[in-house]
């Protein structure tokens, strides 16, 4: 007897209804990003409420950007 394999299960064509679909369904969704800090900063900041203390601090000292820098591919 063959083994099935996944594709032994698989239609040629298959007709899906998006009609039921809800736009943007993951928009209101907030988005987390994980960073990997070098260990001599990991023993600084233990929480990522002090990383983002921190990092708030450092950007009420930098200027803002000007409207031409928004719009360089440089400087995303």
């Amino acid at each position: 007897m063959k083994k099935k394999t996944p594709s032994d299960n698989m239609q040629a064509e298959y007709d899906l209804d998006y009609t039921q679909a809800k736009k943007n369904r993951f928009a209101g969704e907030q988005q987390t990003v994980s960073i990997i800090l070098d260990p001599d900063i990991a023993c600084v900041f233990k929480t990522s409420e002090s990383v983002n203390k921190a990092l708030r601090a450092l950007l009420e000292v930098i200027p803002p950007k000007t409207e031409k820098q928004k719009k360089s591919p440089l400087h995303p």
